[in-house]
């Protein structure tokens, strides 16, 4: 039994020194972990070319999303802030003018008191002996007076 025990021993020992790495700094001291190894271009390294490069993918979409997001809602104000300021001149236009616009004013709402009517397939709106056909001016609902 005890030299079981004995060889054993002698074995973990001998296993141990041929994993440790003696290194040439500190002679005496057995490192067990050399040392770190990775190599630069691997997929998983923080420093690899696939890594920096997505990376910075990521962040030039995020950045590029976030200043579009700003420009379209910029964009959606002031074409609200457009088709109101219209429709404030061609009510005052109509005011003067008592209630009768040119032909080919557009007017981004109809007044009250419409009525919808069928004219060689193609819907209008009589309002008050006024005619408006129904268009999109890029993508608003728009009408146009006859």
């Amino acid at each position: 039994m005890k030299t079981l025990i004995k060889a054993l021993t002698l074995s973990l020992a001998l296993a141990g020194l041929w994993l440790a790495d003696l290194s040439p700094d500190a002679p005496f001291l057995p490192v067990i972990v050399a040392d770190a190894e990775a190599v630069i271009g691997r997929p998983v390294t923080p420093l690899s070319y696939a890594g920096v490069a997505r990376r910075t993918t990521r962040r030039a979409v995020y950045a590029t999303s976030a200043s579009t997001a700003a420009a379209e809602q910029e964009a959606a104000a002031a074409q609200q802030q457009a088709a109101a300021s219209q429709q404030q001149a061609a009510q005052a236009q109509q005011q003067a003018t008592g209630n009768r616009l040119p032909a080919g004013t557009v007017v981004s709402a109809l007044p009250s008191g419409c009525e919808s009517t069928d004219v060689d397939g193609t819907t209008l709106f009589n309002c008050g002996g006024v005619m408006y056909k129904p268009t999109f001016q890029s993508s608003n609902l728009v009408y146009v007076v006859q």
